[in-house]
């Protein structure tokens, strides 16, 4: 990482005293280091003005935009997430209650709201309305996949006079954001485009969470209680659950962690073999069932990609369509037993869509709050062409360019994946 990749776009100076008054303002110049090992902050240590560190995230004491001028519009996008409504409530809530922003629109179904083909008229939020938002899984919003004309999007925002946008969405939608910040720079607009990074994945780059990935684990706990109670009651039971995780396996190792009924994890980080040895996937469970009577396999969604052949159709997104690695893992169980002449039973779960349309729980609706309230405070201080970020316990400002660079993917030598090879027996 270099000093440049953490350098903020603003639209301008800070002119105008903040309304905002419910806490401390933070200054300008106050960063958060990238690392925090002290062996990486000794090489910056003749030089800390070439530590790599980001701008952190909070209210300022002076602003850019004129809360009594501005229209705010919030839009959510890619697939559903547990905490979308509590980001939507708490965007709203901030700008109406603490900037006193006059209007704050809805944008209905993505990127298609700002198109006018479409006809997707856009909801008035307020206060009022999104009173009890948070109670709900999915979006008040409504969403969709796939990229619009950013060009045509701009002109909606200029015939709309809405000057900031918040970007609620995966790597996808935060792709589009800052190619419509890039148009909105190249025609010289004042316009904010402040992303909220949407990945339950917990994939994004230079973020150390994102809101829902807290809930999907604590979610995958009931269900993972219901396959490792199923396998126990079948003779040779396996219960075999598949979550989500297209390009990374941090939903199925966490929920390893938390739920050590789990005695098989499987994710994209690691190729696995299934047959050939003792040390293949269908030979130790073979063993684990001599000796156990029952196991309980996770799996990613996009794990054991190298086992189908043939191009991928892609999503609206442009995300690569992957083959059903649960469904393929319960036949090839089934027929490698029937090889070897031996009973198997399995218990087959696949509950991603109940949990991405759960509500947020505790811990993890806080965050949501808080992402939406430093959301708020970026845009409304200048900041555009960011996302909302997370690094060593603060809130930060994270340029969107470098939260896409690539995926953020677990360190199969890092302590999290110990971890899980520590409580599990392959």
């Amino acid at each position: 990482m270099e000093k440049n990749d953490f350098k903020v776009e603003k639209l301008g100076a800070n002119k105008i005293p903040s309304p905002y008054n419910k806490g401390k303002f933070v200054d300008d110049d106050a960063r958060i280091a990238y690392d925090s090992e002290v062996s990486k902050l000794e090489k910056y240590a003749a030089n800390l003005d070439e530590l790599p560190s980001f701008e952190m995230a909070g209210p300022r004491e002076k602003i850019f935009h004129d809360p009594a001028w501005s229209k705010a519009a919030i839009m959510t996008a890619g697939g559903l997430c547990p905490g979308l409504n509590d980001v939507i409530k708490g965007l709203t809530c901030t700008l109406k209650l603490h900037y006193k922003v006059p209007v704050v629109y809805g944008i209905r179904y993505g990127c298609r709201g700002l198109i006018p083909e479409f006809n997707l008229e856009p909801m008035v939020l307020t206060p009022e309305n999104v009173d009890d938002l948070h109670e709900y899984g999915g979006t008040i919003l409504g969403s969709s996949r796939g990229r619009q004309d950013e060009e045509h999007m701009v002109d909606t925002l200029v015939r709309m006079n809405i000057n900031v946008l918040f970007c609620i969405g995966g790597d996808g939608t935060l792709r589009c954001a800052h190619d419509v910040a890039m148009i909105i720079k190249k025609r010289k607009l004042s316009i904010s485009v402040i992303g909220i990074p949407k990945t339950i994945d917990n994939d994004i780059c230079a973020i150390d969470k994102s809101f829902g990935f807290e809930t999907a684990v604590y979610a995958t706990n009931e269900v993972i209680t219901a396959a490792h109670n199923e396998s126990k009651g079948a003779y040779n039971g396996v219960g075999l659950i598949k979550v989500m995780g297209r390009d990374s396996g941090f939903i199925a190792a966490y929920a390893t962690l938390a739920n050590s009924h789990v005695n098989y994890c499987i994710v994209p980080e690691e190729d696995i073999a299934l047959e050939g040895g003792d040390d293949s996937l269908l030979e130790h469970l073979k063993n684990r069932l001599k000796d156990k009577g029952h196991a309980v396999i996770l799996v990613a969604e996009g794990a054991g990609q190298e086992f189908f052949d043939g191009e991928k159709d892609k999503d609206a997104s442009g995300n690569a369509l992957h083959k059903d690695i649960g469904v393929f893992l319960k036949s090839k169980i089934k027929s490698y037993f029937k090889e070897h002449n031996t009973e198997v039973n399995v218990k087959y779960f696949d509950p991603s869509y109940m949990i991405r349309s759960t509500p947020a729980y505790g811990t993890d609706a806080v965050f949501c709050m808080m992402l939406a309230q430093n959301a708020v405070h970026a845009a409304m201080s200048g900041r555009s062409d960011i996302v909302i970020g997370h690094w060593n316990d603060r809130f930060t400002h994270v340029p969107i360019a470098l939260a896409t660079r690539k995926r953020k993917k677990i360190d199969l030598h890092g302590s999290i994946w110990n971890g899980v090879k520590s409580i599990t027996c392959f």
